[in-house]
């Protein structure tokens, strides 16, 4: 995370929102073979414990249960001129939004994982209304079942948030909002957006 104390992001709830309205991030662990990374859709499943799957030959799987990993979640993100600034002495940059979760592994048994695949599609799927949500039962028998015997589920019980806003908080307000039109320009608007809307 950004060591500039400006960006740092604390708030608990925010996070979470954060991270749970954009839904996908990257698991990062040290394995015997290397570090490795799985990228992933998960859900939270109680506050401080989120839930995903990864296929059974991921090159992760085999090492998860009982071990500690970091989960990371990228948000809107952009270049940022520093002609944008209208200042002088001003260095290119990048702002961006992205949450860590740190926290320690366990396999979930069958009942656990079909609980998770159904939150997490229930979610996504609420989403999209109006269209009808998706289910499980609008698939043929037996072939859920199936396919659930090609991926392993696990909880991670979150230790540690970290999370970082680098919206320009550093500079007058003027400023930041010019570097804003600027991004919106370059066609980065969800940043922009963010730049213009600091919490």
């Amino acid at each position: 995370m950004h060591p500039n104390a400006a960006f740092a992001w604390e708030d608990r709830d925010a996070l979470r929102v954060f991270a749970q309205d954009i839904g996908f991030g990257m698991l990062f662990m040290a394995t015997p073979e290397g570090p490795r990374v799985a990228h992933l859709p998960f859900v939270f499943l109680a506050e401080d414990r989120l839930g995903f799957h990864l296929a059974r030959n991921n090159a992760m799987t085999k090492y998860l249960d009982g071990a500690e990993a970091l989960f990371v979640v990228n948000g809107p993100d952009g270049y940022i001129s520093p002609d944008w600034y209208g200042m002088d002495n001003q260095v290119p940059t990048w702002n961006y939004c992205a949450i860590e979760m740190q926290g320690n592994m366990r396999q979930m048994d069958a009942a656990a994982l079909i609980a998770q695949s159904d939150a997490l599609s229930l979610f996504q799927e609420s989403k999209l209304a109006p269209k009808p949500v998706w289910n499980r039962s609008k698939m043929a028998d037996g072939y859920f079942e199936k396919m659930l015997r090609g991926i392993v589920g696990f909880n991670m019980d979150i230790t540690a948030w970290r999370g970082t806003r680098k919206l320009g908080q550093n500079k007058p307000d003027a400023v930041r909002n010019a570097a804003a039109d600027g991004a919106e320009r370059a066609g980065k608007r969800d940043i922009a957006d963010l730049m213009r809307n600091l919490p």
